[in-house]
């Protein structure tokens, strides 16, 4: 199987709509200007659509879309532009979340969930939407990666394995739990009720895998991957 990389996404404000890219540098942390910032409230907690002991669940950031402007990110909602750090864009924030936030960058703790880079294959995404009838967009699961895969859950079976593209080296670790975030309309992606359910009831709840970077570089649309031996 090639492996071929069929998009690349990146979310520069995590939670927030994100970017179609051609190309994305790749390095120790994991994709260069993923989920950088995140939505923050006074007591430290992260703005997105779950509840855990750092997020807190805040619906209204999914409206928002973010995305790179050179050396800045701008994020566009309910008809407006800001850049990533302003004042203005804290205080439309807050008051649409009824509660002071702020849009930071990464500090200490990485904004990522649970894994430096996020990938899917295009055969489970085909066997979902055949599977459980549902719009299986994966605008909707947030991925970094739709790489091309000939039988469903593939990627899932190479947990431990590593993937050799022309300009970067993959290792995939664990699959990814899912949460209500899937079903919310989002980043252009029409909400769906019925996937995570579905999940739950014969995926235990994951979809996708995560992955770490051991060799950073670079990754592009159309670079063929192969397995490691």
């Amino acid at each position: 199987m090639a492996f071929r990389v069929e998009s690349i996404s990146r979310h520069p404000v995590r939670s927030m709509g994100g970017e179609q890219l051609k190309a994305a540098k790749l390095d120790e942390r994991g994709m260069a200007g993923d989920r950088w910032f995140a939505v923050r409230d006074a007591e430290g907690f992260l703005a997105s659509g779950k509840v855990t002991r750092r997020f807190r669940r805040r619906d209204e950031v999914v409206d928002f879309q973010a995305r790179t402007e050179g050396f800045s990110v701008e994020v566009s909602g309910d008809g407006q532009r800001w850049l990533a750090g302003s004042e203005l864009l804290d205080s439309h924030l807050s008051e649409r979340m009824g509660t002071p936030v702020q849009v930071l960058p990464e500090a200490d703790v990485p904004h990522q969930a649970g894994g430096q880079v996020s990938l899917i294959g295009t055969a489970t995404l085909v066997w979902c939407a055949e599977r459980w009838g549902v719009d299986a967009d994966p605008r909707r699961l947030r991925v970094n990666l739709v790489i091309e895969t000939s039988k469903p859950f593939v990627e899932e079976c190479l947990i431990g394995r590593e993937l050799i593209y022309p300009l970067t080296r993959l290792h995939l670790g664990e699959r990814i739990p899912r949460c209500r975030t899937t079903d919310l309309a989002q980043d252009g992606a029409v909400g769906d009720a019925s996937w995570l359910k579905a999940l739950g009831g014969e995926r235990e709840g994951c979809l996708g895998v995560y992955a770490t970077v051991v060799t950073p570089g670079s990754v592009m649309v159309g670079d063929q991957g192969k397995l490691a031996r």
